[in-house]
């Protein structure tokens, strides 16, 4: 860690690869010798089309993403989502939700403004602690769409067995752990995320939208810019997009490509979350809050069990170096956020602060 660089466990928005903000940095006033920033940069420019072209290429060798999928780069973060989806996909005004945290939760609630929203299976008994059993659920017969959040970012719990949808369209926000491991696009309807969390700046949420989901069918009263087609047919240029987020996504997704890609990336971050659950299990003072075979590879929940020891360690943690290990206000206790660009290190370094920590106080 560079001396004047803090271990940032955020979950959003959150830490991104030093090279990439090295880069950045160096290109800030004049971009590739264009005379000016990106972040001055004109949308229409050649400049400007080249880097969100280049972002698309490497976005679709990174995932394998195949050609009957657009993919788009929005505004509105995923919670735009939540209501765009239903205006776009709610044919038959039906859907079923698989509600296994916060943002499914708001998710749901957003799409019953459109329709009927059925919650086939709910964690929301033990605290959203556990992913329920999701391999033969009671999937609505008329249902448009199938909708989970499969990585939950407070909880710190993935689905790792995709659901059976019976033949439904799967509708996944995957925002806090997009580009952690390989994944098969093929499988969903839709698959979109924030980038904030794993791989750009907060401004940006990406959706990966098979084509015969674009149409004109949407729900009456869909405005023009909450219509999926208004933006496959423009682009991502119907209007001024996110330029400056779109080119740091751009350079994220080059540097993991220089790394390995996904394969790789997953064997670094199995590595780092398991040096931190490997603690969790043989402390005395800390323990993880969720179920471990639904454990999170990027959001990491514990506590101590004691709420004035939590606050204790939150502050002498940041004081260190180790910032952001605040528990959502909602749950409280601790999550550790470790997302594609958080060094292994800098888990390592965690671990042996929680160590010194419980032998000061046990």
């Amino acid at each position: 860690m560079a001396l004047d660089r803090v271990y940032n466990f955020s979950a959003g928005p959150a830490v991104l690869p030093e090279e990439v903000l090295k880069e950045a940095a160096d290109e800030m006033l004049n971009y590739r010798g264009c005379g000016m920033s990106v972040m001055e940069m004109s949308h229409r420019s050649s400049d400007f089309q080249q880097i969100i072209d280049e972002a698309e290429r490497d976005l679709r060798d990174l995932l394998g993403i195949p050609e009957k999928y657009k993919v788009l780069f929005l505004q509105g973060g995923a919670s735009q989502q939540f209501a765009m989806i239903p205006m776009n996909l709610m044919k038959n005004r039906v859907a079923d939700y698989i509600v296994t945290g916060n943002w499914a939760k708001k998710a749901a609630e957003e799409a019953s403004l459109y329709g009927e929203v059925n919650v086939i299976a709910s964690s929301k008994d033990k605290n959203y602690s556990y992913i329920p059993d999701l391999s033969d659920l009671p999937i609505t017969e008329n249902a448009d769409y199938v909708y989970i959040c499969q990585n939950n970012t407070i909880y710190g719990t993935t689905i790792k067995t995709l659901p059976n949808c019976k033949g439904k369209d799967l509708v996944a926000d995957v925002s806090s752990m997009f580009l952690s491991e390989p994944m098969d696009v093929n499988k969903y309807g839709i698959v979109y995320g924030g980038v904030q969390k794993n791989i750009g700046p907060a401004g940006v949420v990406i959706s990966i939208i098979r084509e015969d989901l674009i149409t004109e069918d949407v729900l009456p009263g869909t405005p023009t810019m909450l219509r999926f087609k208004t933006h496959a047919d423009s682009g991502s240029m119907y209007n001024t997009p996110p330029c400056y987020g779109i080119y740091i996504c751009g350079k994220v997704f080059k540097w993991l490509k220089s790394i390995g890609g996904l394969e790789a990336m997953k064997e670094r971050n199995i590595k780092k979350a398991s040096i931190l659950y490997d603690y969790l299990d043989s402390s005395k003072l800390f323990h993880g809050t969720v179920s471990k075979k639904d454990r999170s590879l990027m959001n990491v929940t514990f506590i101590t069990g004691n709420k004035e020891l939590d606050a204790r360690f939150v502050s002498e943690s940041s004081k260190a170096g180790f910032k952001n290990l605040k528990g959502h206000r909602t749950v409280g206790g601790m999550r550790a956020s470790i997302y594609n660009a958080m060094p292994l290190q800098g888990v390592a370094d965690l671990v042996e602060f929680m160590k010194k920590f419980e032998e000061e106080n046990t």
